[in-house]
């Protein structure tokens, strides 16, 4: 879990930079760090002036939002003026005209309204995804809310057509041009633009820890420049391969952040005997960084189920203990019946050609049933079309020598016992598509963690069966981030994530990027 303490955009007196042309204004990065001194102004007394680390993060975060919020407002007044064009269609006349335009304005300027008061272009959720998302559904939801109640005790004429049309079209187009956008700041932070230079300051073990969470998921926009240690070593942090500098101790962070030009600290862990430093520091980051990070090792945490709670002199942090039955579980089975019954159309249109197919390729039946273990513990038969050879299960012992399986599980980049169409179905995931009849049969869930074998079960430790609260699924986190190229503890961890964190945001999110791995397979064999 990490708390963010962010920095105000503090204001800079004097007279304002003459702003033009990107790249030929003159602004704050020449302008020296502080004024010239006065014999009638006390020293301590004077605010901290802005540095140029933290000017060039506004800077490139300022042209992010402008980006967009000028996206936006196209999506949001195209969709409104093409409903009200589509509505002067059945009618005629200057009143249905003027009619339809003011009904679009309104439309429009209350929907960029919401989304500015909800934070949909907020520095601290750029390029987070999920939260980004569903701020952006949000206040859709709440502008067309808002306004279905004014029409309705005004008794005004006209938004019919643009709730039927312009929410569900104008959401769908808002997000895609969201996910486009962020798209494009992961491959500008991938060439090293638009990231926070951060500096990571705790003890040497709770840093590697932090640089390692860092690395292994490059789209926070996070760059490691340095650290600052606890201890006395001035040795370099090795972390994946990659040295970090040890720039300093722990108490000249804010110094070393100034010099480096960071504009995000890390704090991995505090000193012990300082119970202020984090206060302290703050302080004396003012002016210098835009967000102070607190991270702790209660990992896997997801932001809805913390919330800040706070009172006079101590702030309290609230960590949601997760539960396993209620409402929101009776809402995902629903959601699990309603897209299962969907997917399976087109399923049982395609199933005669992989049938034929796998028939013509090797004798033996189409589907294959396997017996796995699913939600508290309980077996269940799973279906999936056949990629093996029949007598696969005998050859399985004299191949477990060559194992390249993580922990339990066994598997083979090159297993000689996969047919060839079993090698295309499983390389696509098409083989696991009759698992949709487990879901309708309430056996398995749509998206859960990855259903196991009864034989990994009896190796599982009491932290491992916390995989088995719910019902396993046909995707997961797991399969969007590596399946089988994922380490067992990897597996685990994502698994454990995802039982105590789920949402339907979360399972829509998931089920978008399992359609893309399915076009291009990463770890599937």
């Amino acid at each position: 879990m990490r708390a963010v303490v962010r920095g105000l955009n503090p204001t800079v007196t004097g007279a304002a930079p003459s702003m033009g042309v990107e790249g030929k204004t003159r602004s704050f990065l020449h302008r020296p760090a502080a004024p010239r001194p006065r014999p009638d102004v006390l020293p301590a007394a004077v605010a901290p002036r802005v540095q140029p680390s933290l000017v060039r993060r506004h800077l490139w975060e300022r042209r992010y939002r402008r980006r967009l919020a000028l996206t936006d407002a196209l999506v949001v007044s195209g969709m409104a003026a093409i409903t009200a064009l589509i509505e002067l269609g059945g009618s005629s006349g200057a009143a249905s005209i003027g009619e339809s335009a003011r009904v679009a304005a309104l439309v429009a300027g209350s929907w960029m309204i919401l989304l500015w008061l909800s934070r949909s272009r907020e520095p601290g959720i750029l390029g987070s995804g999920a939260a980004e998302y569903s701020r952006v559904a949000h206040a859709a939801g709440l502008a067309f809310g808002l306004l279905s109640i004014v029409f309705l005790v005004f008794q005004l004429p006209g938004l019919r057509l643009q709730l039927v049309v312009t929410l569900p079209i104008g959401v769908v187009i808002l997000i895609g041009s969201r996910w486009q956008w962020r798209r494009w700041l992961i491959r500008e932070r991938g060439r090293g633009v638009c990231v926070s230079h951060a500096i990571v300051a705790g003890s040497r073990e709770d840093i590697e820890y932090v640089i390692s969470n860092l690395v292994s998921d490059p789209h926070h926009g996070y760059r490691v420049i340095g650290a600052t240690t606890v201890e006395e070593e001035r040795d370099s942090i090795l972390v994946h391969g990659r040295s970090y500098p040890v720039i300093g101790s722990i108490g000249s962070t804010a110094l070393h952040a100034r010099q480096s030009g960071a504009d995000t600290i890390i704090v991995a862990s505090t000193p012990e005997e300082d119970r202020d430093f984090v206060r302290r520091l703050a302080w004396e980051l003012e002016g210098t960084a835009a967000e102070l990070v607190l991270c702790n090792r209660l990992t896997d945490v997801a932001g809805p189920r913390i919330t800040l709670r706070p009172l006079d002199g101590l702030p309290l942090i609230q960590v949601k203990i997760p539960e396993f039955e209620g409402g929101v579980h009776a809402f995902k089975r629903a959601f699990d019946i309603a897209f299962a019954a969907l997917a399976l159309i087109p399923i049982l249109l395609i199933t005669p050609l992989i049938a034929l197919a796998t028939k013509l390729d090797s004798p033996g039946p189409v589907f294959f049933r396997q017996v796995r273990v699913g939600r508290d513990g309980r077996p269940f038969a799973m279906f999936k079309f056949r990629t093996m050879r029949v007598d696969a299960e005998v050859q399985l012992a004299a191949l477990l020598s060559i194992n390249e399986g993580a922990g339990p599980l066994f598997k083979l980049r090159q297993d000689p016992r996969v047919t060839r169409v079993g090698a295309v179905l499983r390389r696509f995931s098409l083989d696991e598509l009759p698992q949709f009849l487990n879901v309708l049969r309430g056996d398995m869930s749509v998206v859960g963690p990855r259903p196991p074998l009864p034989g990994e079960v009896t190796g599982y430790d009491g932290t491992v069966f916390r995989r088995l609260y719910i019902k396993p699924g046909i995707t997961g986190l797991w399969q969007v981030s590596g399946r089988s190229d994922l380490s067992w503890d990897e597996s685990v961890r994502l698994d454990l994530r995802y039982v105590e964190n789920w949402s339907l945001t979360t399972d829509l999110m998931i089920i978008w990027r399992t359609a893309k791995v399915m076009v291009t397979p990463k770890g599937a064999y």
